[in-house]
């Protein structure tokens, strides 16, 4: 909403919205900080809650502050003051990277307690129905944003603009605070986390730079670390050029175009339920997703070939595979991402594993819109298809490097090499 309100309605440079927002997963290295510190420093004898409660504080009063400093940055273009405008772009870009930094200290310790409180049969069912849940907030926050300002359809006056968006988005910061306290209340047990065996003095001895040296003790960390990457770029390369393809391809208008992501997410969320209900227990992690990858693969070969058809109803129709692929793909990738987590230094763990994923969503944000104009301008005078074509079938390669990635991660020997450098670590750091 407000990347539509600062490029439309208040006219600002898309290079200092995008580079603004860019900021928010730029500072994703902190995850593994934060990680740590939910690890080795409990408050209130928690690990994780308070680190939850407080960064969801955090940047649900940074969204609200976003709202009067974006009017004040449009009032200072408007004045044409250098000072004002050199003063509110840092701030606008502050405010978005400790929004960030909030955002991952919410979340890592949340995925952390997930390794927590649940063990290996459990744990694809719970991150199904975390990112079923995830789905449904996504879908309902679209519905509820487009009910609550449908009376400023038109409106482009900031003195109307301001007050009823600071309105609305105070009573959403409101909401989510509300949910996240409730949602977490009193699930995590006082003292000791589940799934510790060691003794209960040495997951405080565990420093950052020691959890570090735990973290590069085994091959398969990079290897995995990798395959994230290659994995969320297969899946999100295709995101910021996808209504325009819609658009220029198959001829869709502007509310066509925006209904093409609700498809791709119900395609998501039922993927997620079939794998995290079924297809994980049944046919394992592993091999669930390596279908995941290959279903990727083959949406995406079949979102090349049907732009040739130029069908609307045939895209809808792919996108819902492509979303189903997606929804499989990502249920099993996390159930690896937190088998393949020590429970000593879960944090830590997430916090890499999250700093992969991060930074190939935004990877795939600029390599997305950056292809598609180097593909044009290889091709000059071309049809609308054919840059499009191009970018897919890239994305489509990417999907093979994630399979030939997957192949080389073996748990198996993580664990036997984490196994070993966790008693090397314990050991130095006790003396």
């Amino acid at each position: 909403m407000l990347n539509r309100v600062m490029l439309t309605e208040l006219g600002f440079p898309g290079l200092l919205v995008g580079g603004a927002l860019a900021l928010e997963q730029l500072v994703a290295p902190a995850r593994i900080l934060f990680g740590q510190l939910s690890d080795a420093r409990p408050w209130g004898g928690r690990h994780r809650t308070p680190y939850i409660w407080l960064g969801s504080a955090i940047f649900c009063s940074l969204a609200v502050l976003l709202i009067p400093l974006i009017f004040r940055l449009h009032a200072a273009f408007a004045s044409s003051q250098a000072s004002a405008i050199t003063a509110g772009i840092a701030a606008l870009c502050g405010v978005v990277a400790c929004y960030g930094l909030a955002v991952s200290l919410a979340t890592t310790p949340y995925l952390a307690l997930v390794i927590d409180l649940t063990d290996e049969q459990e744990r694809p069912r719970a991150v199904g129905l975390i990112w079923c849940l995830l789905t449904v907030g996504i879908v309902a926050g679209a519905i509820a944003t487009s009910l609550c300002l449908k009376g400023l359809d038109g409106v482009s006056d900031p003195a109307v603009l301001e007050p009823v968006l600071l309105g609305f988005m105070s009573r959403v910061a409101g909401v989510v605070f509300a949910l996240t306290l409730f949602a977490t209340w009193g699930i995590e047990p006082k003292g000791q986390r589940r799934g510790l065996s060691r003794a209960e003095d040495r997951e405080d001895a565990i420093t950052l730079a020691a959890a570090w040296k735990l973290i590069t003790c085994s091959r398969q960390v990079l290897v995995f670390f990798c395959f994230l990457l290659a994995f969320t770029l297969a899946v999100f390369l295709q995101d910021p050029i996808l209504e325009s393809y819609g658009a220029e391809v198959f001829g869709l208008p502007i509310a066509a175009t925006a209904g093409l992501s609700a498809i791709w997410g119900v395609g998501t969320l039922l993927g997620l339920l079939v794998a995290g209900l079924w297809l994980v227990p049944w046919l394992g992690k592993f091999a669930a997703a390596r279908l995941g990858c290959q279903l990727i693969l083959g949406a995406l070969l079949l979102l090349v070939l049907v732009g040739l058809s130029a069908e609307p109803n045939a895209l809808r129709i792919v996108l819902f595979l492509f979303g189903l692929a997606t929804g499989i793909g990502t249920n099993a990738t996390l159930v690896l991402m937190l088998d393949l987590t020590l429970p000593e230094v879960a944090g830590t763990f997430v916090g890499v594993w999250g700093l992969a994923q991060a930074y190939s969503r935004a990877l795939g944000k600029v390599l997305g819109g950056g292809l598609l104009d180097l593909a044009r301008s290889l091709s000059p005078g071309a049809d609308a298809y054919l840059p499009y074509a191009l970018v897919l079938s890239l994305e489509a390669a990417v999907a093979v490097l994630a399979l030939v990635l997957l192949s080389k991660v073996s748990l198996k020997q993580f664990k036997a090499d984490t196994s070993t450098g966790l008693d090397r670590v314990l050991a130095a750091e006790l003396g």
